[in-house]
C-alpha cells in the first residue's frame, strides 16, 4: 500500500473513531443505545462530509486491518460500532469479568501528579481503560510523551467490590482506579 493510500486510510480510520466514539452528529447520524450504527447512512455520511471516501470494501478493510480492533460489524455487516472509548452515553453490552491479579495503564509523564493525588478516573470517557501486558500499556503511554506505567492491583480492587469488564477487544475497562489501588511500575519505560 502506498504511504499516501495509507495516509487516506488511517485519517478515514480516525474519522469514523470520532464519529462513532464520540460526536455522530458530525456526520448526522445517530446510534443506538448500544452504540450501534447504521452502516450505509455511516458511509454516506462520510462521503457526504467531504474529505474522505469510503465504500463498504473500504470500511472491511478499515475494520479487519485495525491492529487495536476499534471496531465491531453485526453478523450481517449492516450495523457497526466502536468496541469501547466512548464519550457519549451507550452501552456496549459489555460483559463482567473477574480480572487477572493485575493490569497495567499507560499514561505520559505530565499525568503522573494528577494520578498520584486522585487515581485513574475516565475523565472524558465512560471508564478507564486498563491493558493486560506491560508492552500495550507502554505504547498507550507514549501516545502521551514519555510514557509512565502503572500496576494496578485487580486483584484487591475485585475483592473490594469494584467491577471490570472486558471489551471485545481484550481491553480491560472499569469506572476507577483510587489511589490505593496504584502502584508505578518499576518496568523501565525507556
Amino acid at each position: 500500500m502506498s504511504s499516501r493510500r495509507a495516509d487516506k486510510k488511517n485519517n478515514t480510520s480516525r474519522f469514523i473513531s470520532l464519529i462513532l466514539r464520540h460526536k455522530p452528529e458530525t456526520i448526522g447520524i445517530t446510534l443506538d443505545e448500544h452504540g450501534w450504527a447504521d452502516v450505509q447512512e455511516l458511509i454516506d455520511g462520510i462521503n457526504q462530509s467531504g474529505g474522505h471516501f469510503l465504500d463498504m470494501d473500504g470500511l472491511e478493510e478499515i475494520v479487519r486491518s485495525d491492529e487495536k480492533q476499534r471496531y465491531a460489524f453485526n453478523e450481517e455487516h449492516t450495523l457497526i460500532r466502536a468496541n469501547q472509548g466512548h464519550s457519549i452515553p451507550v452501552d456496549v453490552e459489555l460483559e463482567e469479568k473477574t480480572p487477572p491479579d493485575v493490569l497495567w495503564h499507560g499514561t505520559g509523564e505530565k499525568y503522573v501528579d494528577s494520578i498520584d493525588a486522585q487515581g485513574l478516573i475516565p475523565k472524558s470517557r465512560l471508564y478507564v481503560h486498563l491493558s493486560s501486558d506491560v508492552e500495550t500499556a507502554k505504547k498507550v503511554g507514549s501516545r502521551h510523551g514519555r510514557p509512565v506505567i502503572y500496576e494496578i492491583d485487580c486483584k484487591q480492587m475485585s475483592q473490594d467490590g469494584y467491577r471490570f469488564f472486558e471489551s471485545a477487544n481484550h481491553v480491560w475497562l472499569t469506572k476507577e482506579v483510587p489511589v490505593k489501588y496504584l502502584k508505578r511500575s518499576s518496568k523501565r519505560c525507556l
